[in-house]
This record gives structure tokens, C-alpha cells and sequence, in this order.
């Protein structure tokens, strides 16, 4: 790391849970962020800011009016702009050192799964369960820790999801695919512009965690928040050996 480089991130370098070895390996880390709204805003700013090495970016949407309330990786100039095109100039703007690599098209199939596979971290910032289950599906097949974020309204929900070890539950261990669970939109309910960003920070913040390797490892870990009371709760999934999607891993 040249002069430049230490002084850009010398103050995490300092912390000692970072170290100089942390540092390096964030540089060598490839992150796959599926979904580029409310939570894949703040995540991939911090993330590209911390020095990741590769971030790969995957959205198929372009940018509304109605997004930029939460969505900040965007801005007014990049209404009808792909959104993946708007956060690839916003992201380089404040670093030009991660290399960003962009996904255009729906994220699916073999597409998909030859992301998650290259990826040492995936980031589900999507608003949809079909998504969030193919996204957790090709995690679970390809051994990739998954990090899940949600938010509606004034609630947000965080996972970490550890596919790559024996006794990691999956997303769908919690919600599994088969059952009649409501599917609410923010188009439709609404939802608070600095709730999404305090999710979409914890998800760069386990992501980070996850690739430096300090603290006790999230494994299943659920989080729930309600801003109107401002009260967390938290609580470990544990793996299902029923669970249609990672029952038979192992």
C-alpha cells in the first residue's frame, strides 16, 4: 500500500481489530451487492470507502424521483440513468481505487450463480422474496456468506447467513419459500429514508467484520429494529433440517 493509501484509511488502520492485515485483506475481497435502492446505497458507499477491492454491482432498475428520498447513492442529474451507472460514477467519486464491475441485467440463473460463486461476500439489499430466494439459493450452492437486509415503513431487519460453515442456517430456514408470508412494497406502505440507511450501514459493517475477521462470527443472526420506539431485537436462526433449500447440505 503506497503513502496514499495508508493515509486514506488510516483511521480504521489504527483500530486494532483492523490492523494493517485487515486493511489488506479488504483490498484482496470481491463483494457482490444485489440491489442498488435504499439498502445497497449506504452499504456500497461505506464499502468502497473502507477499500474493498472489487465491488460488483448488480441492478437492473434505473433511477426515479421517487428513489432519491432514500436511495443516496443517486442524485437528481441521474433520474433515468441506470442505477448501476449512477453508483459506479458516485462510488469513484469518493474512491477511485475499489474496481467496480456492473451487472445491468436482472440477476438470475446461471448469471447469478457465477456471481455469488466469485464473490467472498453477497449483499441482498432487494425488496422482493423471489429475489431474496434465488439470491439465497445460489449462496447456499456456492458455500457464500450472505448478509440480508430489509426495511418498510419505520422497521428494519438485518440477517447474516453463513452458508459456508456445517451448521449455518440459510434465509430460507427463517422464511422458507413455501409459506404464505406478506409481500409489502414501499411503493405501496411507505418506509423512512434513514431507516434503509442504518440497515444498509450494518450490512457494510458485517460485511467488513466478515472479511477482517474481528469479533465472534454472526452465524444465523437475526436483527429486528423499530425506529418508532427505538428498541432492537435480536435472536439466532438456527438451521432446519427440513428446510428446502439447505436440509440436504452436508
Amino acid at each position: 500500500m503506497d503513502d496514499a493509501g495508508l493515509l486514506r484509511y488510516s483511521r480504521q488502520i489504527m483500530l486494532p481489530d483492523v490492523d494493517m492485515a485487515g486493511q489488506e485483506a479488504l483490498s484482496r475481497s470481491r463483494v457482490l451487492i444485489v440491489g442498488l435502492g435504499g439498502l445497497g446505497s449506504p452499504a456500497a458507499l461505506y464499502l468502497a470507502a473502507a477499500g474493498i477491492g472489487t465491488l460488483v454491482l448488480a441492478d437492473d432498475d434505473h433511477v426515479d424521483l421517487t428513489n432519491l428520498q432514500r436511495q443516496i447513492l443517486h442524485g437528481t442529474a441521474d433520474v433515468d440513468r441506470p442505477k448501476t451507472a449512477s453508483a459506479r460514477d458516485r462510488l469513484h467519486a469518493l474512491n477511485p481505487e475499489p474496481r467496480i464491475e456492473l451487472i445491468n441485467d436482472r440477476l438470475q440463473g446461471d448469471l447469478l450463480h457465477e456471481a455469488a460463486a466469485a464473490a467472498d461476500v453477497v449483499l441482498d439489499g432487494t425488496d422482493n422474496f423471489d429475489t431474496r430466494f434465488a439470491v439465497n439459493a445460489a449462496c447456499v450452492a456456492t458455500g457464500t456468506p450472505l448478509i440480508s437486509g430489509a426495511a418498510i415503513r419505520l422497521e428494519g431487519q438485518l440477517g447474516v447467513f453463513r452458508p459456508d460453515l456445517d451448521d449455518g442456517p440459510c434465509y430460507a430456514c427463517l422464511f422458507p419459500p413455501d409459506a404464505d408470508t406478506p409481500h409489502e412494497t414501499c411503493s405501496e406502505t411507505g418506509v423512512l429514508g434513514p431507516v434503509v440507511g442504518v440497515v444498509g450501514s450494518l450490512q457494510a459493517t458485517e460485511a467488513i467484520r466478515l472479511i477482517t475477521g474481528f469479533g465472534t462470527p454472526a452465524t444465523g443472526r437475526f436483527t429486528l429494529w423499530d425506529a418508532r420506539s427505538g428498541e432492537w431485537r435480536s435472536f439466532t436462526v438456527a438451521r432446519d433440517p427440513a428446510c428446502q433449500v439447505c436440509g440436504t447440505r452436508g
